[in-house]
């Protein structure tokens, strides 16, 4: 599952293009900045979600661990 909703990403994306961004990043750091990772992440979100439906449909494994109904006979003794 995604850290954060697709939203976000998507708005972090049009933030990251947006001028008044890139031009304060090209005034701090001397380029502009590298938005190609939010939207990436936000197509990755968007493709979780829609595989997620066909991802929960998967049946659960067997059982770890044997139930039992009572302790063992011999529950009470030291262990060393």
């Amino acid at each position: 599952q995604p850290p954060r909703s697709c939203e976000d990403y998507w708005w972090e994306w049009k933030h990251c293009r947006g001028l008044r961004h890139a031009f304060h990043h090209y005034y701090t750091h001397g380029e502009l900045p590298a938005c190609g990772r939010w939207r990436e992440d936000y197509e990755a979100c968007r493709a979780w979600e829609r595989g997620r439906a066909a991802a929960a449909q998967v049946p659960p494994g067997p059982a770890v661990w044997k139930l039992r109904k009572s302790p063992p006979p011999d529950w009470y003794l030291p262990l060393d």
